[in-house]
């Protein structure tokens, strides 16, 4: 006898996975929501949905990121699409995108244009697109694959972008943009934490030494790229802030500030280059 909705669950909560991965990984192959699932617990699987299920039960006890299971994640309201060629979007990264859309509201200038460093899944530069539909947004990624992702999520979305590739500045010579926003790698080589993030694209996590390497090229070419009065927002790990701002001001930038993210953790360091750039 085939087992049922709720023995399967049962079963995956038993041998460890947590509750929520359960139900949205077997919501996934049966293509039906949780609520779907708490109607119909009594229901009888076919194999073909149990075996499947079971082997992404394995795969998730190994770390697997639910989303690369799932092939999906929502970022400030968007469904995305993500494979292993692109980090999971966090929700911690939402603080640098609404951070970015103020800067934006307080400008006041009719068609910005915006550069997302590093967009892998493309959920930063498609999040700002979405809210703000008059934005020039260009987007980035040292990964061709990566950059695809993106590109088939804006497809998905209906959102127009201009993409390029290469490494930060160099994807964009001779560029000035009025809003500059990046989510770098900046974990440090020695992080305790790596391991973890294993199935996750190595390249994007971690630029190793201190975490801040890729920082600082970005701050270092910044000037170059960016309109008098542009904003240059930095994501960043939570005992990095005092770092980041040490980079800006030495840079030159102005009202160098710092946002927290919704564990109140300082995730997001910013300023504004006031200075006209030959």
């Amino acid at each position: 006898m085939s087992p049922t909705v709720a023995q399967v669950l049962a079963l995956a909560q038993a041998r460890g996975l947590d509750r929520l991965d359960a139900q949205l990984l077997l919501g996934h192959h049966l293509r039906q929501g949780r609520a779907w699932l708490l109607a119909h617990d009594d229901e009888a699987l076919p194999d073909t949905v149990v075996q499947a299920f079971e082997a992404d039960c394995r795969r998730r006890a190994d770390e697997v990121p639910l989303a690369y299971l799932t092939g999906e994640r929502e970022f400030h309201g968007l469904p995305l699409r993500v494979t292993p060629d692109v980090l999971v979007p966090r929700p911690d990264t939402e603080t640098l995108v609404d951070w970015a859309l103020e800067r934006l509201a307080d400008s006041h200038r009719g068609a910005p244009t915006v550069l997302d460093l590093g967009t892998g899944s493309g959920a930063i530069a498609l999040a700002v697109a979405h809210a703000r539909p008059d934005a020039r947004v260009t987007a980035t990624d040292l990964s061709p694959a990566a950059l695809a992702v993106a590109q088939a999520n804006a497809q998905r979305l209906g959102l127009s972008l201009q993409w390029a590739v290469g490494s930060w500045w160099q994807a964009v010579p001779g560029r000035r943009f009025d809003l500059v926003l990046c989510n770098p790698p900046y974990i440090a080589g020695d992080d305790p934490h790596l391991p973890a993030l294993r199935h996750e694209p190595r390249l994007a996590l971690t630029p190793g030494g201190d975490g801040l390497a890729a920082i600082r090229a970005i701050v270092a070419g910044a000037p170059a790229a960016l309109e008098p009065g542009a904003w240059l927002l930095i994501e960043h790990g939570w005992d990095q802030a005092e770092a980041v701002q040490s980079l800006l001001v030495q840079a030159g930038f102005a009202a160098v500030q710092t946002r927290h993210d919704i564990e109140h953790r300082p995730r997001c360091t910013g300023g504004r280059w006031l200075q006209a750039t030959d």
